[in-house]
């Protein structure tokens, strides 16, 4: 039995300074399969009796919801980390979404920290949720990077089940995504899908507008039999008018199921490229 296609799905932050209730028309009117919820400062956004009926009128499941712990939402749902996470998981579970998408600790965070790897399997054993832990990149700062994370910014590293692996990050981290995936196997979880070209930005860019091997990533994804969610994380802020910003998410997606196709069989080259070995 072949292992189930990957969800093709839209994170709201993508239409960003749109509000949740946008992400959910725009993902269904361009043709994603499901959307990710990001919980941010949209009071929408932070309500499950609100976003399940937006998931039902636009008849689109929620294949993951990102708990509010960026910078600009450390006050969302209160201060305390854990008790965030908790609640997360529990909007997770009323709306049916398999994952928790979740950033490592901030080095100030000192109590949440020393104990994250551990506080985050035994959520999962308790929730059953997948609690997938985000690659994230250094800080860059005068003559020096700054490394804002623990205990790191790359999860493979760790003794993560599940992990998120976004490929805006990579870019800005100068990591090769398709040697992380590899090293990940079954951890794998979960993708945040976007291009970046390599600045000191987060930059989030429609994939195949910037350097990182987005194509052979999903053909990768694919050759894998991988069976999350592949999530189109991206920026149009910069779209200038709602026909702008439909046509990036449109391209986003086009990309995405043009290059999530498995290869006849191939090998991962130290470089991170695919290599064909049949024709």
């Amino acid at each position: 039995m072949s292992a189930p296609e990957p969800v093709v799905a839209l994170s709201t932050a993508s239409v960003y300074p749109e509000s949740t209730a946008s992400g959910f028309e725009l993902a269904g009117r361009v043709g994603y399969d499901a959307v990710e919820l990001m919980v941010g400062l949209d009071p929408v956004s932070q309500d499950t009796s609100a976003v399940k009926h937006l998931s039902e009128y636009h008849q689109l499941p929620i294949c993951a919801v990102h708990a509010p712990c960026l910078l600009i939402t450390q006050r969302v749902w209160g201060t305390e980390p854990w008790a965030k996470l908790e609640q997360s998981a529990e909007m997770a579970a009323e709306l049916g979404a398999p994952v928790v998408v979740v950033h490592p600790p901030f080095r100030w965070q000192r109590d949440y920290a020393r104990t994250f790897i551990e506080g985050i399997a035994k959520m999962e054993a308790e929730t059953g949720v997948q609690f997938a832990v985000e690659n994230m990149f250094p800080w860059r700062a005068v003559r020096r990077d700054v490394q804002a994370y623990v205990p790191g910014l790359n999860p493979v590293e760790h003794d993560f089940a599940n992990v998120t692996l976004d490929l805006s990050h990579t870019a800005t981290s100068s990591m090769n995504p398709v040697e992380m995936a590899a090293e990940l196997g079954d951890r794998l979880a979960h993708v945040h899908l976007a291009d970046g070209s390599g600045s000191a930005k987060d930059e989030h860019l429609v994939p195949g507008r910037g350097n990182q091997p987005c194509a052979e990533f999903l053909e990768f994804c694919a050759s894998t039999s991988f069976s999350g969610a592949v999530v189109l994380e991206i920026n149009t802020r910069r779209s200038g008018s709602r026909t702008v910003r439909e046509t990036d998410l449109a391209e986003a997606l086009a990309f995405t199921r043009l290059n999530l196709v498995a290869t006849p069989d191939f090998s991962v080259a130290p470089d991170g490229t695919i290599e064909r070995t049949a024709p």
